[in-house]
Order: structure tokens, then C-alpha cells, then sequence
């Protein structure tokens, strides 16, 4: 089964990566963690988001598109990060995200949320 694992941004991720000593060692963490997703075969992709602030959202309504620029509102509703894995149940993504350092400082959320396989639209 895919999964797709989103790390939930905050104020934190919304104000952009600066290198200071701890988000280094944040990065060194999840690097090492990356590593084992990837020597288990369950990591299919993954990175990190820049803030809102550099994106673009794409209002349809019919045939009329709005551009509408960065930041956006509700920061706990964006994402700061994704990875696609490969797993064989969500028990075992689950135990995956649980073994995750943080991924944010302070209070953060990761969202584990299953793809759609052409089997479910049969």
C-alpha cells in the first residue's frame, strides 16, 4: 500500500529554514532517518517545503483560474514536508512515523494519509 506522509507546517517552518546549530542537527537526525526508510525499501520520495509565502495557489471555478499568491492562512493546515512510502499496511507506517524525530521544534503533526490504487476505482 502507498501512503503519503505529511509533515504539518508551523510557525515555525512557515518563517523558512535558517541554519542555526539545532536545525542542523534536526537535519543530520532526519537524514539518518531518510537512510533507514530508504534501506527498507519503504521510502519512494520525499522533501521538504519552502513557506507558503513562496507559493502559488490556483482557484478554479469553472473555466476561470485566480492566481492567488502566498503566504496563506491556517498555518497548521499546510504542509512543511511530504514523503511517499511504500508499506504493507498503515500498523506499519504508523510504527515508521512513530520512530521519526521530530520533525519541527516545538509541537508538530505528521499526517498519514493512503493513496488511491487503481483497484479502488473499479
Amino acid at each position: 500500500m502507498r501512503v503519503m506522509v505529511l509533515v504539518k507546517a508551523t510557525e515555525d517552518s512557515e518563517k523558512g529554514f535558517s541554519p542555526t546549530p539545532e536545525a542542523l542537527e534536526m537535519l543530520k537526525a532526519m537524514g539518518r532517518f531518510n537512510d533507514e526508510l530508504v534501506k527498507a525499501g519503504i521510502m519512494q520520495a520525499g522533501d521538504g517545503l519552502k513557506p507558503s509565502s513562496q507559493g502559488k495557489r490556483i482557484a478554479f471555478d469553472g473555466s476561470s483560474r485566480t492566481v492567488i499568491d502566498g503566504p496563506f492562512a491556517a498555518t497548521r493546515e499546510l504542509v512543511a514536508g511530504f514523503w511517499l512510502w511504500d508499506v504493507k499496511d498503515m500498523d506499519e507506517a504508523v510504527a515508521w512515523v512513530k520512530r521519526c524525530p521530530s520533525p519541527m521544534p516545538g509541537p508538530s503533526e505528521i499526517e498519514i494519509r493512503p493513496l488511491y490504487e487503481m483497484a479502488d476505482l473499479q
